[in-house]
């Protein structure tokens, strides 16, 4: 073989395992993808999807195919994008419930915004998982901001939130640092808010956030109001909480101590500590002595601080113990929404015990209820007729913040009546019952009225920017209100849901059966109804 053979096949066999090389390399550096923008990072897919997947979990398939049907609808309007931002994978079945339960709220939010008068823009909804427990939200709120300056992509919003945890917390801090609005529809942490002043400013920790779900504070006051309003002035209560670090139970925590008791004086706060949101641990073994020691106390009413896994172990072996025959009513926060779902029928049992007695009921400060409305109107107008020689109240004469919601409740049920009469599945009937889907979908029509209300007066061709659309939240009130199903959505300065009531519910156990959960009233944080209009007093408490 001639010498310059020799070279050029020498160079070429260099050039060829160098791009042997290369390749190889490159496919050991390529992330390992679960779907278009989603990353698989130790058995998580971790990312930013609007194209229907669904991160592994079964039960959220149709409602994200439901989404990206509606994010191909409008593709060709003028149209911005909306992140949902909150974990989407999980292990217990219960949890991965409540998620189908989030998106179904997000996609009809989505749906009725889009619908609207016609006003642009359109809402692109996208689904993006942190990992369990907001884990990897660095990564994600990364990619979320390359979003915000994408020309194509435009977001310019990004709601969920529905742990309030410290990376939680971190994930919108640094979205709002970046300018990107954040509406938190399920956070009721007091850390993760701003904060209100009496003079009417604010102290903005997080421009350009703004929450719908009433602070942990604010819902112990609404307790604390519901509880006085029914005479129960005389209770003998105790709290237990959860040491674990955890934004959730150290304000919940907190606002249960500051509420001043009429009644005698009930036993010191008693402690526990779980491994984590949704771990045991051995709290079981803790609650039994706990229980013990509540039972050797005079107290009948115990308010606790915890997460929902830990308030279901807890009621069963408060039930468990005897405690003398006596009957127990357990007050929590707003995540035992989610405690109907954890229940079986064994629960309910022993919840009753053996003569069929409740021993124990739970009740919490829920955000939402659907019987909330027309029970209060019914409520309302037979004190009204009491005071007015048995006449029946006209239209008009009906208070604005129930008919307001009771008529976006209304739209809400024919929103998803629709949906199932053009053939959308959304993985089963919404559970309005426990909230989520009402609350979720409260935040999708707040951020489609920033959006509408940025927009007044541009062209339709162009979209508000991200400053536009964040300073829309303060003037969300009196004209610009929002009627949600969870109730008239009034934003302060501080992005705060202003004297936003809630929902008090009550799980019984009752007699026989599975237990049921039941709307008892409302109550309001400021200890009375909002004003008219939604008008936000000067001075707010």
């Amino acid at each position: 073989m001639p010498r310059w053979k020799k070279i050029l096949y020498s160079v070429l066999g260099a050039v060829v395992a160098v791009a042997a090389i290369a390749f190889t390399t490159s496919l050991v550096r390529r992330p390992d993808t679960c779907a278009d923008g989603v990353e698989r990072i130790e058995g998580e897919c971790v990312g930013v999807n609007g194209d229907g997947y669904d991160f592994g979990t079964p039960e959220i398939a149709p409602v994200a195919r439901a989404i990206a049907r509606e994010n191909r609808r409008i593709e060709k309007q003028p149209h911005v994008t909306v992140a949902m931002m909150l974990p989407l994978q999980s292990d217990r079945e219960a949890l991965r419930r409540q998620m189908r339960s989030d998106l179904q709220g997000a996609y009809l939010g989505q749906r009725q915004a889009n619908a609207g008068e016609g006003e642009p823009p359109k809402i692109r909804l996208v689904l993006a998982n942190p990992g369990q427990d907001y884990g990897r939200q660095a990564k994600v709120v990364d990619t979320l901001l390359r979003m915000a300056a994408s020309p194509e992509d435009r977001l310019r919003a990004v709601t969920g939130f529905n742990l309030s945890l410290a990376a939680t917390e971190a994930a919108v801090a640094r979205l709002t640092e970046n300018r990107i609005p954040v509406l938190a529809a399920r956070i009721s942490g007091d850390r993760i808010a701003n904060k209100d002043q009496a003079d009417g400013m604010a102290e903005l920790r997080f421009p350009g956030l703004a929450r719908i779900l009433p602070t942990n504070t604010d819902a112990a006051r609404a307790l604390a109001d519901f509880n006085g309003e029914r005479g129960r002035r005389n209770l003998k209560t105790v709290l237990v909480y959860d040491k674990r670090p955890d934004g959730y139970n150290e304000s919940l925590a907190r606002a249960f101590s500051g509420i001043k008791e009429k009644g005698p004086a009930g036993p010191a706060a008693m402690s526990f500590e779980s491994p984590s949101i949704d771990e045991a641990g051995s709290t079981g073994n803790q609650f039994t002595q706990t229980a013990n020691n509540i039972c050797d106390s005079e107290a009948d009413t115990v308010y606790f601080a915890g997460r929902t896994l830990h308030l279901r172990i807890f009621a069963l072996k408060l039930a468990e113990v005897g405690c003398k025959d006596r009957h127990y009513t357990i007050v929590s926060g707003s995540d035992a929404a989610s405690l109907r779902q954890d229940m079986t029928e064994q629960d309910w049992a022993k919840l009753r015990g053996d003569d069929g007695r409740a021993k124990v009921t739970v009740q919490y400060a829920a955000p939402a209820h659907p019987a909330a409305w027309t029970t209060e109107l019914t409520d309302w107008a037979k004190k009204w007729r009491s005071t007015h020689n048995n006449r029946e109240p006209a239209e008009r004469d009906l208070p604005q913040y129930l008919t307001e919601p009771r008529a976006a409740l209304d739209a809400l049920r024919r929103q998803i009546i629709a949906a199932e009469a053009e053939g959308i599945d959304l993985g089963g009937a919404p559970n309005l019952e426990d909230s989520r889907t009402m609350l979720v979908h409260d935040g999708l029509l707040t951020i489609g009225k920033a959006l509408h209300q940025a927009q007044q007066g541009a062209p339709e061709t162009t979209v508000p920017s991200r400053e536009d659309v964040g300073r829309q939240w303060s003037l969300l009130h009196s004209r610009h209100r929002v009627a949600g199903t969870s109730g008239l959505i009034c934003l302060t300065t501080g992005g705060n849901a202003y004297d936003k009531p809630v929902s008090i519910v009550e799980l019984d156990p009752g007699t026989k059966g599975n237990g049921t959960l039941k709307f008892v009233g409302l109550g309001w944080p400021t200890g009375r109804p909002q004003p008219k209009n939604c008008v936000i007093p000067s001075t707010t408490p």
